[in-house]
C-alpha cells in the first residue's frame, strides 16, 4: 500500500513523484517505457519553452533544479534567448542526460519506480479509487494507494476512473494537429546563421531583426518561407505545412525538426492514432529528402530518429472544480489557490490547417504573467485523484498556453506536494490546506506570487 501512486513518467509525472516523495509520502511512479521524460526523451520533443516572463524566471522549484543539474553536467546550456523571437527563452537539453537526471532525482528522494508497466483498469467505489490494474511482464497486478496522480498526458487514469472529460474545441471536438518530431544530425549551423543574415526575407517572423541570432549560442529557427513555397509548388512537399521550424539541441550539429503535421486524427482513438503515426513517418521521409535538397545547412544532414510515437498537443481535458479560461490567461487573473505561473504565449495550431485560431483578444501583453489554480487539477467526482500536465481542467484556448513542458513540470510539482498532503488526511484532495500547499512549494524552491 502506497501513499501516492503516479501514473506516467513524463516531465509532469516525474516532477510530481519527486515532489510527493520529498514531502514525505511513500510514492510509486509507474511508466510504460524503460525511462523517464516522456515525449522529451522518447520522441525528440524540445527544447523546453519557457521558464521565464521577460527577464524573470517564474518556473523554478524542482523543474528549475532539474535544469541546474543538467547544466552542471554539460547536458544543457541552460535558458537561452529564443532566436525565433516567439517567446522569452528556450532550454535545450541532451535527452540521454535528462533520462538519467530524472531517474536520479526520484531515487534520491526515496521514491520507487516501476518501468514497462501499462494502466489497464481502475476500481472505483463511492467516489474513490480503491486500486488500479496494471500489466507488465509479471502479468496483471493490482496496486493500491491513498492518492493517485494522473500524469498520462491524455487523462487516461481520470477517464477510466469516471472523471468527466472533454476533447478539442467545443463546436466540433477538433484537436490541434499532431507532430512526428525528427532528430537530424550533421547540420551546418554556422551556414544557417550566415544564411539568415544574407536572406532576411526568408525569415519574416524576425521582421528584419536578424541580429537576435547573435544573442544565443544555440539556434532556434522558424522560416525559409521562399524555400517552403518552392517545395509546395514543385510537389516535393505533399502535406499541409505551417512553416519550417527546427531547434538546435545541446549537441553540435544536431537539431529537432518540428515541421510534420497530422491533421484530423484523434490521439485517444488507437486506430486513428496508429494511422497518424504512419502518416508522420511518411512525412518525415519526405522532409528529409526536401531538407537535404533545398534547405541551407542540411545538405549533408541525416535523419537519425523519429521516436516511438507521434507527439500530441491536445486531447482530453478533465472537467475539474475550476475550468481555466482564455480570459484568465490574457487578463492575468489572480487565484487564491495559485500553484504555478507562466508566460508562454497562447499557441494553438489550427486543427485543420486552414483558419486563424488565435484572435487579437488572445494575445498576451509583453511580460504578462498568468497563473494556474489548484482547483483545475482536481474534480468533485473522484476525491483521491489529482490530474497534472497538459490535460488539467482548461478550455481549448487556455490549454494552448499551459500545455508546454516548463508549465507541465510546475503543475506536476504542485500536484505531487498536494497528493502527499492529502495522503495524510484520508486521501481527500479537495480538503487539503491551500496555504500549506503553497508554503511547501515555496520551501521546495517554487516561485509563487500569492494573493
Amino acid at each position: 500500500m502506497y501513499d501516492v501512486i503516479v501514473v506516467g513518467g513524463g516531465i509532469s509525472g516525474s516532477m510530481a513523484a519527486i515532489a510527493s516523495s520529498r514531502a514525505g509520502a511513500k510514492t510509486l511512479l509507474i511508466e510504460r517505457y524503460g525511462f523517464l521524460g516522456g515525449m522529451l526523451t522518447a520522441a525528440g520533443v524540445g527544447p523546453m519553452m519557457t521558464f521565464h516572463v521577460g527577464q524573470k524566471q517564474v518556473i523554478q522549484g524542482i523543474p528549475g533544479e532539474l535544469i541546474d543539474r543538467l547544466q552542471a553536467k554539460g547536458k544543457s546550456p541552460g535558458h537561452v534567448v529564443d532566436t525565433i523571437g516567439y517567446t522569452y527563452t528556450v532550454t535545450p537539453f541532451d535527452a540521454e542526460g535528462l533520462k538519467y537526471e530524472l531517474e536520479s532525482m526520484l531515487l534520491e528522494s526515496g521514491g520507487e519506480l516501476l518501468y514497462h508497466t501499462h494502466l489497464v483498469d481502475v476500481k472505483v467505489e463511492e467516489g474513490r479509487i480503491q486500486e488500479i490494474l496494471v500489466l507488465n511482464r509479471g502479468g496483471l497486478q493490482n496496486l493500491r494507494a491513498k492518492v493517485f496522480i494522473d500524469a498520462t498526458g491524455n487523462a487516461d487514469l481520470s477517464t477510466l476512473a469516471g472523471v468527466p472529460c472533454v476533447k478539442g474545441r467545443p463546436e466540433d471536438g477538433a484537436m490541434q494537429p499532431m507532430t512526428m518530431n525528427m532528430k537530424m544530425t550533421h547540420v551546418d549551423i554556422e551556414a544557417i546563421r550566415r544564411y539568415i543574415k544574407e536572406c532576411p526575407e526568408e525569415f519574416p517572423y524576425l521582421e528584419g531583426n536578424t541580429d537576435i541570432i547573435d544573442e544565443s549560442s544555440v539556434l532556434s529557427v522558424s522560416g525559409f518561407a521562399k524555400t517552403l513555397e518552392k517545395g509546395l509548388e514543385t510537389g516535393e512537399l505533399t502535406f499541409k505545412i505551417e512553416g519550417i521550424l527546427f531547434f538546435e539541441t545541446n549537441n553540435p550539429g544536431e537539431v529537432i525538426v518540428n515541421t510534420t503535421r497530422m491533421y484530423g486524427y484523434d490521439p485517444t482513438d488507437p486506430w486513428s492514432f496508429s494511422k497518424a503515426e504512419m502518416e508522420g513517418r511518411r512525412q518525415a521521409m519526405e522532409l528529409e529528402k526536401f531538407f537535404r535538397k533545398r534547405v541551407k545547412g542540411f545538405e549533408n544532414a541525416v535523419l537519425v530518429y523519429t521516436g516511438p510515437e507521434v507527439g500530441v498537443r491536445s486531447s482530453r481535458q478533465i472537467q475539474g472544480e475550476y475550468v481555466l479560461t482564455i480570459e484568465d490567461i490574457t487578463k492575468s487573473k489572480k487565484f487564491a489557490d495559485v500553484i504555478a505561473h507562466g508566460g508562454y504565449p497562447v499557441d494553438i495550431h489550427s486543427p485543420d490547417g486552414e483558419e486563424e485560431v488565435i484572435t487579437e483578444t488572445m494575445h498576451l501583453s509583453k511580460n504578462a504573467m498568468y497563473s494556474v489554480p489548484y482547483h483545475s487539477l482536481v474534480n468533485s467526482h473522484v476525491t483521491n485523484i489529482i490530474t497534472v500536465g497538459r490535460c488539467i481542467s482548461a478550455t481549448f484556448e487556455a490549454q494552448g498556453a499551459i500545455r508546454v513542458t516548463p508549465m507541465a513540470g510546475a503543475i506536476g510539482h504542485a500536484g505531487g506536494v498536494a497528493a502527499a498532503l492529502a495522503a495524510k488526511q484520508e486521501g481527500n484532495v479537495l480538503r487539503i490546506s491551500i496555504p500549506t500547499l503553497q508554503q511547501i512549494l515555496k520551501e521546495q524552491g517554487a516561485y509563487l506570487e500569492v494573493e
